[in-house]
């Protein structure tokens, strides 16, 4: 599957309200994958204000356990392919190494598996998805001009 305009995004990010994400090791709680994803954002958008891309990889992160539920590193790689056309080849790349703690991290992949980590516990209004509508169309435009020109 590949996501062709920001509106099949947001449905599918709309569409991870009530799903359950697992918190990694023993006696983690479960946590709303929407929230979470939103949360995530947000606090890549504080730490991080000019990083959009590294900020919709924290949001769109969930789609990949909804679309293919089981194993997470299979739901990143799936899901940073359905997100590479649309939002282009960093934003994916994030996605899909995300789960996999056995290669090697940058400052980026860094930034977003510990804001990833501090949401799960955060308990702060991180807004509507509805916010994040505009930042995804103009990455989604941006990679779209970037792509004509390839």
């Amino acid at each position: 599957m590949e996501l062709r305009t920001v509106e099949e995004l947001m449905d599918l990010l709309y569409a991870c309200r009530g799903t359950r994400e697992d918190r990694g090791g023993p006696g983690g709680a479960p946590v709303d994958a929407h929230d979470h994803a939103l949360r995530t954002a947000a606090l890549l958008r504080r730490g991080r204000p000019a990083d959009k891309e590294l900020q919709v990889a924290g949001l769109v992160r969930p789609v990949g356990r909804l679309l293919w539920p089981g194993e997470p590193a299979v739901g990143a790689d799936r899901a940073a392919d359905a997100i590479r056309a649309l939002l282009g080849e960093r934003v994916a790349g994030l996605v899909r190494r995300h789960p996999r703690h056995d290669l090697p991290a940058g400052d980026d992949l860094l930034a977003l598996r510990t804001a990833d980590e501090e949401a799960r516990t955060a308990g702060f209004d991180a807004g509507v998805l509805e916010d994040w509508r505009t930042v995804l169309e103009l990455l989604a435009a941006r990679h779209a001009r970037l792509g004509m020109v390839d």
